[in-house]
């Protein structure tokens, strides 16, 4: 139960819910009892009737009718009680099923892009739904169960002895054997059932790569191969669950056997102590009504265990990631204005997962307002770069500062707010065009949306489907061309109005005529802002203020277009070779 014990906050915050739901379920069992004890007292008023001839039958049938209305009152308010206590119990665990999903979501958002990288998407998405449904199980049937269970027995047990101490200890005399065969099994369903959510997590990933990479899969002809993985892969899925299924069918037949020996206790030793005249065969009635309710509250033992230890293992997938501490944190929040003045200090940085450098002793000072662009072959570190700048990781040495101040000391809200981000593969979301544009300002008018729009010089294009603004997106804007994406993300950087535009190379998959529209468009929004700008063309670069050529992580030329046109470098020679191109 150590894992468990991560839901502690979450018990204490529904406290009263639940101490409300102990309080109706022992009510609810209280009032169960009465039914087989006055179905004792019914058949010792007909036994005595029968061996007496001091009782009339107008005396038994008063006696028999009293009885039959206390055991109806009895059993209503025994189903009421228990409608109430399942709907306490179980509405309270749906409530910490919200609060524990939504801990693991904000949690996910906390991390950074590095513990993405280490960890599959599929994987993400089982521990936040299948793992957290398993606790929810925990938290609602098996609580339930367990205080139905225990309050059930406590109060059963009690009578028994009250009114036959000798009778109801060879009635429960089985119950140690049923504990250690519990315990036996438990350990066996909580290896088991670890087992069984990590290959289903396994599945849950290979489903969503698939489907994410169906064109791929197509376009390969890889249908089979993909359909034998999967057969593998459920195969062994399947044969785990069975193992755990295998344990976990001990449970009820093990129940059922021992019940049914407990009444054969009581109606061997019942009827010798009625034979003996020691106790009313009303009372061996009454208990053998007592062991078959105890039944399937103590069937509801092996159940709940398995659940236990089945919430047991998700939960400790989920802490594993409720741990993993971010590797960005944010050291202040007070209110920060960010003006747009960045300067490298000798920064280099190295990916820890592939242990690849890619910066070195970068240094560069932009002043607020300046463009600059960044060119370089593929993996010379331009969208590292900008990714420091945005302080998706941190620097691995030197000094990044912002407006004079460390990167690491500034608000990471503010920082962030103030950036537009245009990543090198646009990402949009399953919503409107108009919604994918607004993510970048939320409240922002239909005229700002097609101002932005306009100057991505994407309006046109918008205007032409059937739903204009308000064509809803396939996943991942699948139902969009490559550089309409582009242009989208351009229009929802826009429309944010930040005070730092970082553009990666977003232009890649538009044709230069567009290109030349959206540049003329971004050098009248952009004067006022710090823009930085990757590309691989050089006519991205001509009116910029500062072009810095990266190779393999680090500055090889800096300075204007005219700088590096008069010196016989890497910049010249990449102008002259586009240039050629461009009249060819």
């Amino acid at each position: 139960m150590h894992e468990l014990r991560h839901l502690t906050s979450y018990f204490l915050k529904y406290k009263f819910r639940l101490l409300l739901g102990i309080g109706i379920t022992i009510i609810a069992r209280i009032f169960s009892i009465i039914v087989p004890k006055f179905i004792g007292n019914s058949v010792d008023i007909v036994a005595q009737y029968l061996t007496t001839e001091n009782i009339t039958i107008e005396t038994v049938k008063i006696g028999l009718l009293t009885n039959v209305g206390i055991i109806l009152g009895a059993a209503l308010m025994t189903a009421f009680f228990t409608f109430l206590m399942r709907q306490t119990f179980i509405v309270v665990s749906r409530f910490i099923e919200f609060d524990l999903k939504n801990e693991v979501f904000r949690h996910y958002e906390k991390l950074s892009l590095n513990f993405y990288k280490k960890n599959r998407t599929g994987d993400l998405m089982s521990r936040i739904s299948e793992d957290v449904s398993k606790v929810r199980m925990y938290i609602g049937p098996a609580i339930m169960y367990s205080v139905n269970t225990a309050t059930l027995f406590i109060l059963v047990v009690s009578h028994m002895v009250s009114v036959a101490p000798k009778l109801t200890l060879y009635t429960i005399a089985p119950l140690p054997i049923l504990s250690i065969a519990i315990y036996k099994l438990s350990v066996a369903i909580h290896t088991r059932s670890t087992i069984v959510q990590q290959f289903l997590a396994k599945l849950t990933v290979f489903t969503q790569e698939s489907f994410s990479g169906i064109a791929v899969i197509k376009a390969y002809s890889l249908e089979q191969k993909m359909q034998n993985d999967f057969a593998t892969l459920s195969n062994t899925s399947k044969e785990k669950n069975i193992n755990l299924v295998k344990v976990q069918a001990l449970f009820f037949p093990l129940m059922v056997l021992l019940i049914g020996f407990s009444n054969i206790l009581v109606v061997y030793i019942g009827g010798q102590q009625f034979i003996k005249g020691e106790i009313p065969v009303g009372v061996v009635v009454e208990f053998i009504i007592f062991v078959n309710m105890l039944t399937w509250p103590v069937a509801t033992v092996g159940w709940v265990t398995s659940i236990v230890q089945q919430a047991e293992a998700s939960q400790a997938r989920i802490n594993e990631f409720l741990k993993s501490v971010p590797e960005i944190s944010n050291p202040d929040t007070t209110p920060t204005i960010i003006q747009g003045d960045i300067e490298f200090k000798n920064v280099s940085f190295t990916y820890d997962d592939t242990n690849i450098t890619a910066l070195h002793q970068i240094n560069l000072s932009v002043h607020c307002g300046e463009t600059v662009v960044i060119l370089g072959k593929t993996g010379s570190g331009k969208s590292t770069l900008l990714d420091l700048i945005g302080r998706l990781y941190d620097v691995s040495s030197g000094t990044l500062l912002v407006d004079a101040v460390g990167i690491k000391s500034i608000n990471l809200k503010a920082l962030r707010a103030a950036i537009g981000y245009v990543p090198q593969d646009a990402f949009l979301f399953s919503e409107s065009i108009k919604d994918n544009i607004k993510f970048g300002k939320a409240n922002a008018t239909d005229e700002e949306v097609f101002y932005a729009a306009k100057n991505a010089v994407i309006h046109e294009n918008i205007s032409q489907f059937k739903n204009g603004y308000d064509t809803v997106l396939g996943e991942r804007g699948i139902t969009l061309s490559g550089g309409q994406k582009q242009r989208i993300s351009i229009a929802r950087a826009i429309i944010k109005d930040p005070a730092i535009l970082l553009l990666d190379d977003c232009l890649s998959a538009v044709d230069t005529e567009t290109e030349e529209k959206i540049m003329t468009h971004l050098k009248q929004i952009s004067k006022n802002k710090t823009t930085f700008i990757t590309s691989h063309r050089v006519s991205v670069a001509k009116n910029a203020d500062k072009i810095i050529v990266l190779e393999a992580g680090k500055i090889i030329e800096q300075g204007t277009h005219e700088d590096l046109i008069s010196s016989n470098g890497f910049y010249k020679g990449l102008y002259i070779k586009q240039l050629n191109e461009k009249e060819s």
